[in-house]
């Protein structure tokens, strides 16, 4: 049996290779824990998609893959509608607020505007076709998967 350790690097692995393939850090986050230690169902990660680019490619709200990681705990943790009197949400929140500050600290903002102002120098405006073709340089999309790897190696980490 893998440990922890092991579980984090290999959601890391698979959390960034998704982002470079595919794009969407809110799926690739999902998709890498649920291809490491499971809970994530495929319904999840396809209502995930809107929250990308710090949610409908607004840059705005919170980071992408964030929203993933936050999903993905609630995907183990989360209450349970039809039985909330029988849950403790206590441990949804706390891993919540843990993977939020844990971002905010190793990558300096938890929104996607902080993040690019940070990285960049800059923000950018995801609607403007001229505004995303720099968002396709190296630069940017290798940050961006590691920020998807570190917040699927953070939920697998804290999850198991």
């Amino acid at each position: 049996m893998q440990n922890k350790e092991e579980l984090g690097k290999k959601a890391y692995s698979l959390g960034h290779s998704y982002y470079l393939d595919k794009g969407g850090c809110p799926q690739c986050v999902l998709l890498a824990v649920r291809d490491t230690i499971g809970y994530v169902t495929d319904d999840l990660i396809k209502a995930s998609y809107t929250l990308s680019g710090g949610s409908g490619l607004l840059g705005k709200g919170t980071c992408g893959a964030l929203n993933g990681g936050l999903l993905a705990i609630g995907s183990k943790f989360g209450r349970d509608l039809r039985e909330a009197i029988n849950t403790n949400p206590k441990i949804s929140f706390e891993l919540s607020k843990e993977l939020i500050e844990l971002h905010e600290k190793e990558l300096g903002s938890f929104t996607c505007h902080g993040f690019q102002k940070k990285c960049h120098g800059r923000t950018f405006d995801m609607w403007k076709a001229e505004e995303r073709k720099l968002l396709k340089s190296e630069k940017f999309i290798n940050n961006c998967a590691h920020i998807t790897g570190k917040v699927a190696q953070w939920c697998v980490e804290m999850m198991i």
